[in-house]
């Protein structure tokens, strides 16, 4: 964040400023975790599902805080430790927030719309003045990786903010516009949704000049109800744009066609990426090595280079492609490109990690969150791995349930079991006792009439079991499910039991 005095931060927030003096400058992050304040920095009171921030206000002062943004005044502090910034009021029925601190005085709200528009004042001054270029990337898969890779290609051109993981909602999006400062060449930002307007909001804190719209896939389809309803969200992120006369670019994946009917829905000029002869950044002559890493030419208007992906997956050539358009978009040559992307590695857990442990078994850890078509992806790039130089590896897929499908939740699980055999997967455990888990295992075991190559156990601890009794060296072990599984436990277990060996 660029430096702020207590005053100016009271104005732009619309607050008042209490127990402290308006000249001091806050020069530290914003944290809503007080553990993590640096001296003079901002402590945001934000009220959670477990703790209020507010029982911490006093902790963070004394820790060395310049102020705290709260939404009511907090007694008992010390004098002359900090000041607090209360913020007016919220009606959180007035918000469309996703609601991640929803509470029914609405103070959540009034902290979390008092950082957005820190937030926005802090990117203002820095486009204009330093020329801050924002990056918006939004998708309903592939969003995190695709992040990484535009970090890494971008790095080759300047300094880089991007949020760790998938830190992409209405608290980690202004969070991570206000790591931006005066040396940021690059803000690389996530948009989420989960309701119709979420992206807008997000927009609006830090308005991209550069958008990347990945795919309109099934991920929340529950929240949403249909792909023509996320389709319209994905699409508010174009909207935001700035024109073409003023540097907006919209990057279009034009291999899925609700993204390609994106282009009507902007003014900014419009560059498209895909495997089709039509775009105009694509990918020709694609291989896959042993670990599935692509290979590939990567064609663009300004010329063409190859590139060799050091990431798993063969979707990773799409999210690539994306990351080309971005650097383009910011003048970067591509030779330049093609190296930064050839030497890009995964920098969010627990994604496509691919390991081998001391005896020979490879484990693929996807398991940070799940939907359909990541899980898809995930089990050809299972199925192609093991069939690597002609080879038939002995095949696990280790799969928890896809949350947020709503009503097609059962449909949508029982066709990823049916999917799976397909693909020839050799063994499957399915971890939990839900409805979505059982449709799972029974389309599995109705579409291949499986036996003993199908489990089906209530807990991780059981996937555990199974695993340490069956899987041999030279297995494939592919673990995936949704975030609030936890089931890269799995993952993590069989590397330390068998000892890790190498990461591919």
């Amino acid at each position: 964040m660029i430096d702020l005095t207590l005053g100016e931060i009271a104005r732009i927030v619309g607050g008042r400023v209490v127990g402290g003096d308006p000249a001091t400058v806050v020069t530290g992050s914003v944290e809503f975790d007080s553990r993590r304040l640096e001296d003079a920095g901002l402590f945001l009171a934000l009220p959670g599902e477990r703790v209020d921030g507010h029982d911490f206000v006093a902790r963070a002062l004394e820790a060395g805080a310049a102020a705290a943004l709260v939404a009511r005044e907090v007694t008992g502090v010390p004098a002359g430790v900090g000041a607090q910034i209360v913020v007016p009021p919220v009606d959180p029925r007035e918000t469309n927030a996703m609601a991640l601190t929803a509470d029914s005085d609405g103070s959540g709200a009034a902290v979390l719309a008092a950082l957005g528009s820190l937030a926005r004042a802090s990117v203002d001054r820095l486009v204009a003045d330093h020329g801050l270029v924002v990056v918006g990337i939004t998708g309903s898969s592939g969003k995190t990786s695709t992040k990484d890779l535009v970090g890494a290609v971008l790095s080759a051109a300047g300094t880089v903010v991007a949020p760790p993981g998938s830190f992409n909602n209405e608290i980690g999006h202004p969070w991570t516009a206000l790591r931006a400062d005066e040396s940021t060449d690059f803000l690389v930002l996530e948009l989420s949704a989960r309701a119709p307007g979420n992206i807008s909001e997000l927009a609006a804190i830090a308005p991209p000049r550069i958008g990347v719209v990945l795919n309109v896939g099934t991920a929340h389809l529950g929240e949403f109800g249909s792909r023509d309803i996320i389709a319209a969200t994905k699409g508010e992120l174009v909207e935001a744009l700035p024109d073409a006369a003023h540097g907006g670019v919209a990057i279009l994946n034009v291999d899925d066609d609700r993204v390609l009917a994106m282009a009507t829905r902007t003014s900014a000029e419009v560059v498209t990426v895909g495997l089709g002869g039509s775009a105009d950044v694509r990918a020709e002559n694609v291989t896959l090595d042993d670990e599935v890493r692509s290979s590939f030419r990567l064609v663009t208007p300004g010329g063409a280079a190859d590139v060799a992906l050091r990431v798993h997956g063969e979707h990773q050539v799409g999210n690539a492609l994306s990351a080309a358009a971005v650097g383009m978009a910011c003048g970067m040559d591509v030779d330049a490109i093609a190296a930064a992307l050839g030497t890009a590695r995964a920098a969010s857990a627990r994604r496509m990690d691919v390991r081998v442990t001391a005896d020979g078994v490879t484990v693929i850890n996807d398991s940070y969150n799940a939907n359909p078509d990541s899980m898809r992806a995930a089990l050809k790039s299972l199925a192609l791995m093991a069939r690597a130089g002609g080879g038939h590896r002995r095949t696990w897929a280790v799969l928890g349930e896809m949350a947020e499908l709503g009503e097609d939740s059962v449909t949508e699980h029982d066709l990823i079991g049916r999917f799976l055999v397909r693909l020839d997967v050799s063994q499957l455990v399915v971890v939990g006792t839900g409805r979505p888990q059982r449709a799972l295992f029974q389309g599995a075991v109705q579409e291949g009439s499986w036996g003993s190559e199908a489990e089906h156990v209530e807990s991780v601890d059981q996937a555990m079991a199974v695993l340490d009794d069956r899987v041999e060296p030279g297995d494939v072990v592919l673990v995936k499910a949704s975030s609030a599984v936890g089931l890269w436990s799995v993952a993590e277990h069989l590397l330390a039991a068998r000892g890790e060996g190498k990461s591919e």
